[in-house]
């Protein structure tokens, strides 16, 4: 072939390879197994209206307008109208936020590892990650930071997000920090060389009662299920669990996968269905056991409410449609879309919801979304209609029965619906009492530094009396909190048990936290006593 034919075949033979290219990557995308949150692939696609009808106007009102106008943010208000035409889950991701959202699907961060707390304008190290960056560079418990890479940081009004993007870095880097320590009271200048810190999913992994174990997921991330595996590997060779209780509450979910995984854990049996995905240009996807238990689960209870969405309705709605554990609490999220991510050659990432899951029934649990205002005050609504107080007063957006393997009714649009209902604290409701209830760490944590001694001997001789109650009600008040003293006896049951909990933390750390909160706990109080007594019952056929 002469120069010249080259020249012009040479632009139509990478135009026809460019396409045949993004046609075999489309069809590997259906095969790809899809989550009710995807992860970043790393997948992208060319942008291909770069000639399109909106890049038009948008030059026109660059050329001719009248004010100056920031393109960009027009291109982003043209974005976001055009996803909120789709559903409320699709959205656009900046390459800032992208990465903040990837570092908690994913895991992990990089960063020097310290669990802080603003006290009046100051960070106090709570507690340095054992064999993390900090404690490897000598930082402990009380000690307060002052700078961080010549930045004042102390007396000077930060948001939490603030401090955290000024202490993270890349993987390997070099943090010099100013720090006032508490054995000492000493300034030192300590460099910390940032590394890779785990962000856990499991909160917290124990042994509740004789024979019953409690896990506490925060989300299904890239790690759960390994998480998950090791915290009942322990529960269960060493501590003799034979029941479990999985709390699921507040968890917006995450990778589908994780909590599949998570699911065949808890049949013997071989390729039954847990959940399958399906949309209109996805073909249906099923998710089944794989029938290797690792380690036997005799009853398993599940705590949902408002706050478990995606993820963690899978997780509960499999184990119910197959009768396989009792669900406890309030009605849950009710999200049953499932999201594909694409990368974006700025960053950036498109989240689209590509397919939505059904539960082994053939119910799929998302709430309308046609009136995007009314699904975004859900929250709300239920409030209004007593729904977390009263059970019958739960509005059923789809009245239409499905059946689990035993024949119980459930139903599907809306959320799952537990077995067992517990309603809200009504002190939920009160804004005093929340408010002042954020304030229960700084001032537990300032009570103790009055002491001068962070250690648990010290601790363990500490003791937070009634005059301590009153006292901390004034330092609210001082914060600008409004406190009828009438309500401050009412308050006193509750915020002591929260305040014992933190003291808990401090002296044993946040198992002790959570068996101290647990305590009081009237979602985990139901699940023990039907853990106890009933489960099969509850489990019974009713057609």
């Amino acid at each position: 072939m002469n120069k010249k034919k080259l020249q012009i075949w040479l632009p139509v033979f990478f135009a026809l390879l460019f396409v045949f290219g993004v046609f075999i990557g489309i069809q590997l995308d259906n095969n790809i197994p899809l989550v009710a949150l995807q992860n970043n692939t790393g997948r992208s696609y060319p942008a291909t209206l770069g000639h399109g009808k909106v890049e038009e106007i948008l030059r026109y009102i660059n050329a001719k307008y009248v004010d100056d106008e920031n393109e960009e943010a027009l291109m982003q208000a043209a974005i976001d109208r055009v996803l909120t035409e789709l559903d409320p889950h699709s959205n656009y991701i900046t390459a800032k936020d992208l990465k903040d959202i990837n570092e908690q699907l994913e895991g992990n961060f990089d960063g020097i590892g310290i669990e802080f707390l603003i006290v009046d304008d100051t960070i106090n190290v709570i507690t340095p990650i054992i064999n993390g960056p900090a404690a490897a560079a000598g930082i402990e418990t009380g000690d307060k930071i002052l700078k961080i890479k010549n930045t004042p940081v102390a007396g000077v009004e930060k948001k939490i997000e603030d401090i955290t993007d000024l202490l993270r870095g890349e993987k390997g880097s070099l943090v010099e920090l100013e720090v006032l320590k508490q054995s000492s009271r000493a300034i030192k200048q300590i460099k910390v060389t940032r590394d890779a810190i785990p962000l856990k999913s499991i909160d917290i992994a124990y042994m509740m009662e004789e024979q019953i174990g409690f896990i506490k997921i925060n989300r299904f991330s890239a790690s759960t299920y390994e998480e998950f595996m090791k915290a009942v590997e322990r529960l269960v060779e060493k501590e003799g669990v034979k029941d479990l209780i999985i709390d699921v509450r507040h968890n917006p979910g995450g990778y589908l996968q994780q909590a599949t995984n998570i699911l065949s854990q808890f049949f013997t049996e071989k390729g039954k269905l847990l959940v399958y995905t399906e949309g209109r240009t996805v073909k249906r996807t099923e998710y089944k056991t794989t029938g290797r238990v690792f380690f036997p689960i005799r009853n398993i209870a599940v705590l949902i409410d408002e706050g478990s969405a995606s993820a963690s309705e899978i997780l509960a709605g499999a184990l119910q449609d197959l009768d396989r554990g009792i669900i406890v609490g309030r009605r849950s999220f009710g999200k049953g879309l499932v999201q594909e991510q694409y990368n974006l050659n700025d960053g950036s990432a498109l989240r689209l919801t590509v397919a939505k899951y059904y539960t082994p029934s053939g119910r799929c649990i998302q709430r309308a979304y046609e009136d995007l205002e009314d699904y975004e005050s859900d929250a709300l609504h239920r409030k209004d209609r007593g729904e977390y107080s009263n059970q019958d007063s739960i509005k059923i957006d789809d009245n239409k029965p499905y059946y689990t393997e035993k024949g119980r009714i459930v139903y599907a649009g809306g959320g799952i619906m537990p077995d067992v209902f517990v309603p809200v604290d009504s002190l939920t409701y009160n804004n005093t009492y929340l408010e002042i209830r954020q304030y229960v760490p700084q001032y537990v944590f300032r009570w103790l530094e009055r002491k001068n001694d962070f250690s648990k001997t010290a601790l363990a001789k500490a003791a937070f009396s009634k005059q301590d109650y009153e006292q901390f009600i004034r330092y609210c008040q001082e914060k600008g909190v409004y406190v009828e003293d009438s309500m401050t006896q009412v308050f006193y049951p509750e915020l002591m048990h929260h305040i014992e909990a933190r003291m808990a933390k401090h002296l044993e750390g946040d198992e002790a936290f959570y068996r101290t909160l647990n305590q009081h706990d009237d979602m985990i109080q139901a699940a023990l006593k039907h853990l106890k007594s009933d489960v099969a019952s509850l489990l019974k056929a009713t057609k």
